[in-house]
């Protein structure tokens, strides 16, 4: 495969490199991914994380898993196991969903590599689409608040929510980004502080709970998120803490705004209810890089929770914007063609 480099993904001859996001903001560490035990591992461990990032690296895999020799029914079972990873993001099936078809064509090596190139290239597209048309709801001189990460570190481009961020930082329209740590891994704190960073955006660091005394100080103008899973009626799985800010948006009177691709939208999903929720070691509320920092507890750690419909002021994605979303609505946005 040729040689390929994202922001947190890189392709070398025949090996799959992650860069390390349990690492950041301390040290950018590359890490192999060049095997199934691998990838997974790292995907366990939220050393690869973001719902379009966890999809990408697995369909890299499984090309160059296929160039290195590997027979259809080891690429079979490889797939099986990477679609166990996690069970709450589902751009994760839709991608292997894509390089299945490629695994049962006649010439399955260079179709495997095709499409995850291919799957790459799209998401770079869609995340500059989704970030171009977010922009455009963003009022010059906004204070923005932000939930866990969702820039170039979780996708192939730019980002999601922090694509529109970036984007809207460029035309001159942020005054400022609110930017909550995200308990219990600080993903806020640690990545989305750094990208950032990076991008000269000004923003400050808060705790999660301090964002309902902002919004009735008037100090937020909207909240901008991105999701893990959508259901067909709207509702939407993201990051645990999102939906207590949107609950905190409503009262106050703050718009709240989510920012996927359309491949988050599971309609075969009727609604949140029905979307797995994922549960993770208690020792993450319990250590902070290996050091205990509560007694011998045990600990409830749900990482994910679902914001409903009726809470959400838009969703933007690369085929349109749906304000105030329903099911009549999401159904037909998934029949759009895509923004250019």
């Amino acid at each position: 495969m040729q040689t390929l480099q994202t922001t947190s993904l890189r392709v070398a001859g025949n090996q799959l490199f992650i860069l390390d996001q349990q690492a950041l903001p301390q040290e950018k560490r590359w890490l192999d991914a060049s095997t199934v035990e691998a990838l997974v591992g790292h995907i366990h461990a939220l050393r690869v994380r973001g719902a379009p990032l966890i999809g990408l690296s697995a369909s890299l895999l499984l090309a160059l898993l296929a160039e290195a020799g590997k027979s259809r029914d080891e690429l079979a079972l490889a797939l099986d196991t990477l679609r166990a990873s996690r069970p709450t993001a589902v751009n994760l099936m839709n991608n292997l969903d894509r390089m299945k078809q490629a695994l049962w064509q006649e010439d399955f090596v260079p179709a495997l590599s095709a499409e995850a190139l291919r799957l790459i290239d799209e998401d770079k597209q869609l995340c500059d689409a989704i970030a171009r048309a977010g922009s455009e709801l963003v009022k010059p001189g906004s204070r923005l608040l932000t939930h866990c990460n969702t820039g170039g570190l979780a996708t192939a481009g730019v980002g999601t929510a922090l694509g529109v961020i970036a984007v809207a930082h460029q035309q001159g329209k942020i005054a400022n980004v609110w930017v909550d740590e995200t308990r219990p891994l600080l993903q806020g704190g640690r990545l989305t502080a750094w990208e950032l960073g990076e991008l000269g955006v000004p923003y400050q660091l808060i705790t999660d709970s301090m964002a309902a005394s902002l919004m009735a100080k008037g100090l937020v103008d909207a909240v901008w998120v991105g999701a893990d899973r959508i259901a067909a009626n709207g509702d939407v799985a993201n990051k645990i803490g999102t939906y207590q800010l949107a609950v905190n948006a409503m009262h106050h009177g703050v718009r709240f705004m989510v920012v996927a691709p359309s491949s988050t939208i599971d309609l075969s999903v009727d609604s949140g209810e029905d979307i797995p929720l994922e549960e993770r070691d208690g020792r993450e509320l319990l250590e902070i890089e290996g050091r205990r920092i509560a007694p011998d507890v045990d600990a409830y750690n749900p990482v994910f929770d679902v914001t409903p419909a009726d809470l959400i002021d838009v969703i933007v994605t690369e085929k349109g914007i749906v304000e105030r979303p329903d099911a009549a609505k999401m159904a037909q946005l998934m029949c759009r063609k895509r923004l250019h």
